[in-house]
């Protein structure tokens, strides 16, 4: 479901990463790497808001470069730092996305809003919310339609225990038939999501 080869990707000088190859059609897959080797830029060329140098990614069997409308419809991203528009409520955010992607704000996806404890922060405005509840907003998003890849950077930053128990029975039933792929330096949030977990060392071989 998710695929990209020979990805490179640098900023004036500094060479982020080059030849990346990778392949894998569900089940969850942690990218835990050192500060600063570009798994955040990694993720947004996956996502398609960023541009590689170099090289091609398919999503749902849909090159990003030749389908990009397919391909991006076919994945879910979550950025780090999970802010729309400031002035959006998590209600509107919610069914904006549910609106893309052909579907509706079904009540299986309220009742996962309330597992994250966000029942009562859906009608406020994302500039009041805290980052953590903005990231459980994105984080129930990804869950909406029949998306193929969840990329998500750094998924459980600013969740308390509760909410990170939710996240990992989550990543695991998305998993079932889907491809998550996230950051995280949480050896044992990966661990509990049943997580492959890789490096740019391996990115950099025939995986």
């Amino acid at each position: 479901m998710l695929r990209f080869e020979n990805l490179s990707k640098r900023y004036d000088a500094r060479i982020l990463f080059q030849g990346l190859h990778f392949s894998v059609d569900s089940g969850c897959v942690a990218l835990d790497d050192e500060s600063g080797s570009g798994k955040s830029t990694l993720l947004g060329i996956l996502a398609g808001t960023i541009q590689a140098d170099r090289g091609e990614v398919w999503v749902g069997g849909h090159s990003l470069r030749d389908s990009p409308v397919e391909a991006k419809s076919a994945i879910a991203y979550v950025p780090e730092d999970c802010m729309t528009y400031p002035d959006q409520t998590g209600r509107a955010y919610l069914e904006d996305i549910a609106s893309t992607r052909k579907t509706a704000l079904t009540p299986h996806a309220l009742e996962l809003a309330d597992r994250f404890g966000l029942t009562t922060h859906l009608d406020k405005r994302f500039e009041q919310m805290s980052f953590g509840t903005r990231k459980k907003m994105f984080l129930t998003a990804a869950a909406l339609g029949d998306v193929k890849v969840v990329v998500a950077d750094e998924p459980v930053g600013g969740l308390d225990a509760a909410a990170r128990a939710v996240l990992i029975d989550l990543f695991k039933t998305l998993s079932k038939n889907r491809t998550v792929f996230f950051t995280s330096y949480d050896a044992d949030f990966s661990r509990a999501c049943e997580a492959r977990t890789i490096s740019f060392a391996e990115l950099g071989k025939n995986t």
